[in-house]
């Protein structure tokens, strides 16, 4: 190809590239290109890719292995407006007066707004935090409504993995939220890694308490959720294999219930005596701080706590809370939904895009 005359070599080189990428968006496969290749119809083309029957299982092979040989993807946003498709995401989440579960719900509502410009309607679906029954019976109600998807924050309890296994019986796409349920059949896990945040929390502990021989209070939501077992796990890997000297308790359950948690903990440092650090799993860091100043020991005890709410960025200023480690609400909610979009279009997850970050968070460095 001769060169523009009075260019630089560079220029032309650079329009020539230009010329090729057109060329080359011109060439993308279309559906006609698949029913050429496998000597098939355009409506057998259509049948195969939407999923519909009526096709036989040779000519279904035969139109797919087109698709692979001529390089094909979808254009599912295209396919989608063309069908009118909406997607219906139900957000399951616990009834709770905790500040994170709140930012949550919050979050929730927020993006629920935007995504209707995108054909996404997005609902919150309530249920008793500590009742897996119950749970159970809501998650079976969806079994029998229009929903694509689902996302669910529930403790991990038989009841709720076979609520689960229904759900995905009548092909709905299922993620958990913040606490994992490794062992139901859901399709996804959005959350940090609660094992990665546990030896987090252990190793801040034991830099903050420092050489010597002390004694640590653990004060969790529920045993029964997963996210709780998995941090307290971590920490006490930690707290063992660099700071053997620190005696950590046994765990306090407070059950999201501030009344309750405000009348065990001051009963429970009286019982056990002198504690020289208190780590806190879950809910709970409002009373915390209120029942610290309260007894005196507010300058005394390192606490290190969970999620950046309302309360703990008041204990981080006040000095009472020394570190939070914290997760981002909207990309978790943002993510759930792109994850279980994915999972209904078949497509592909961006892992490193939806990989959730752990973030520590002083008085020093608050947003």
């Amino acid at each position: 190809m001769a060169y523009l005359k009075g260019a630089p070599r560079s220029l032309a080189a650079t329009s020539l590239l230009l010329t090729q990428e057109r060329v080359e968006t011109v060439a993308r496969p279309t559906v006609n290109d698949i029913a050429k290749e496998a000597g098939v119809s355009l409506a057998t083309v259509d049948r195969v890719l939407n999923g519909r029957p009526g096709v036989r299982k040779k000519t279904v092979e035969k139109v797919n292995e087109a698709i692979r040989r001529i390089g094909y993807v979808r254009d599912i946003t295209a396919a989608n407006l063309a069908r009118r498709r909406e997607y219906h995401f139900v957000f399951v989440l616990p009834e709770s007066d905790s500040l994170f579960l709140q930012s949550v719900r919050d979050m929730v509502n927020e993006v629920a707004e935007l995504s209707r410009l995108d054909r996404t309607r997005i609902t919150i679906l309530p249920v008793p935090a500590h009742d897996p029954h119950l749970i159970a019976a809501r998650l079976g109600e969806l079994a029998t409504v229009a929903v694509d998807g689902v996302a669910i924050l529930a403790p991990e309890t038989p009841p709720v993995r076979d609520a689960i296994r229904h759900l995905k019986e009548q092909d709905r796409a299922v993620v958990t939220l913040v606490s994992d349920q490794p062992n139901s059949d859901r399709d996804h896990f959005v959350g940090v890694d609660n094992v990665m945040a546990g030896r987090t929390a252990g190793a801040l502990m034991g830099r903050f308490l420092g050489p010597g021989r002390h004694r640590v209070m653990v004060l969790v939501n529920s045993m029964q959720a997963r996210d709780s077992l998995e941090r307290r796990f971590g920490f006490d890997q930690v707290i063992a294999e660099s700071w053997p000297d620190i005696e950590v308790l046994p765990s306090l359950e407070g059950r999201d219930d501030m009344d309750y948690i405000s009348s065990l903990l001051p009963r429970a440092l009286e019982q056990r005596g002198a504690v020289d650090g208190l780590y806190v799993l879950g809910a709970g860091n409002r009373e915390v701080s209120r029942v610290l100043k309260s007894l005196g020991l507010s300058q005394q005890v390192t606490v290190i706590a969970h999620e950046l709410t309302e309360s703990t960025r008041r204990g981080l200023e006040s000095g009472v809370v020394d570190a939070v480690i914290t997760q981002n609400v909207g990309h978790i909610v943002r993510s759930a939904i792109r994850v279980l979009r994915a999972t209904c279009d078949g497509t592909p997850i961006i892992e490193a895009q939806e990989k959730i970050r752990l973030e520590i968070v002083i008085r020093e460095n608050l947003p």
